[in-house]
């Protein structure tokens, strides 16, 4: 029996070619995640924010044989202890079928490379406490997941009652402090 080589991969810079086999992606992410309910990205919604005038965000995609498999998009934060900006990743994805390749853990160098050469100080990340095969994953690659830290967020309509700031709802800490 021959024993087939695996299928050799590619990591590059998305291109606004790229943007619907991404969204794609972020889609089978989300259904991984139990999170399509709130679901609302399109290429038309995405572009801007990766290719625009101003985008906030990056992308790599992993290729194999010329189809986009998977994505990692990350963006720059800034840590004020070390008094430098830093790598965020936001959602690494690899289809089912390209899992175990190697090609998650290339996209994670590429992006600690980056890191590195742009001078940050640290590459963060987060991974669901159920995702227990991503947990051990990233603790090989000598990651550490933080058992302290929680992410707080405030989104929909939480978030909308502070579009109005001069008049803090009864529900906010402003009205909390009587501030």
């Amino acid at each position: 029996m021959r024993v087939m080589p695996a299928p050799r991969h590619d990591i590059r810079a998305a291109e606004p070619r790229d943007l619907k086999a991404i969204v794609q992606l972020i889609a089978e992410l989300a259904e991984f995640e139990h999170l399509t309910h709130l679901l609302e990205v399109t290429p038309d919604r995405l572009e801007p924010h990766l290719f625009g005038d101003e985008p906030v965000a990056e992308c790599m995609v992993g290729e194999v044989q010329g189809e986009v498999v998977a994505f990692a998009l990350f963006y720059t934060n800034f840590s004020t202890f070390l008094a430098r900006p830093g790598l965020y990743l936001e959602d690494l994805y690899v289809r089912p079928a390209h899992r175990r390749s190697g090609l998650g853990k290339a996209l994670l160098i590429q992006l600690a490379q980056l890191a590195c050469e742009r001078g940050y100080g640290r590459f963060d990340w987060t991974v669901l406490d159920w995702n227990e095969d991503a947990i051990r994953f990233y603790e090989k690659l000598g990651a550490e997941v933080m058992p302290d830290w929680r992410i707080c967020r405030l989104t929909g309509d939480a978030l909308e009652r502070y579009a109005d700031g001069d008049r803090p709802s009864m529900w906010s800490p402003s009205a909390w402090l009587g501030l």
